[in-house]
């Protein structure tokens, strides 16, 4: 079994620049990138996160920490400020060691961000409910295993 360091893009929007909003869009994207790519966090090589100029009220990376990404290399910068561009967004680059070929990798554009990239959309429909109750669970247990 071949590993190869293989990269998974993501993206999505928010209503507003405030902290619980960046936070909750950012772990919303990173449980479907998870869930959809079947990343271990032990495999990931590092996570570049940006946003869109008009978000600052908090960084991205914080949600993989939330998530218990507490050994993986994280990064956040700025996009460049395109006109014209969509606003309120966030991107992420995950790089992780994986045996699945390029093809196989689901990049997750999720909110206003589906128009981004409308060429490679093959996410089914979210059950948002279950994606939440998943999320809450994953940083319940960060909660518990850092007492």
């Amino acid at each position: 079994m071949t590993l190869y360091l293989r990269g998974v893009r993501g993206a999505t929007t928010v209503d507003d620049n405030s902290s619980a909003a960046i936070l909750k869009g950012t772990r919303e994207l990173l449980a479907l990138m998870i869930r959809s790519n079947d990343i271990d966090p032990s495999d990931v090589c590092s996570v570049f996160f940006t946003t869109t100029r008009d978000l600052d009220a908090e960084f991205p990376a914080l949600a993989a920490r939330q998530l218990n990404w507490m050994s993986v290399p994280l990064m956040c910068g700025n996009e460049m400020p395109v006109p014209g561009a969509l606003q309120k967004c966030i991107r992420v680059l995950i790089h992780w060691n994986t045996t699945k070929n390029p093809s196989e990798i689901i990049h997750v554009y999720i909110r206003d961000a589906v128009r981004l990239r409308p060429d490679i959309l093959s996410l089914p429909p979210v059950d948002w409910n279950e994606l939440n109750a998943w999320i809450d669970e994953n940083i319940n247990a960060t909660i518990h295993s850092s007492r």
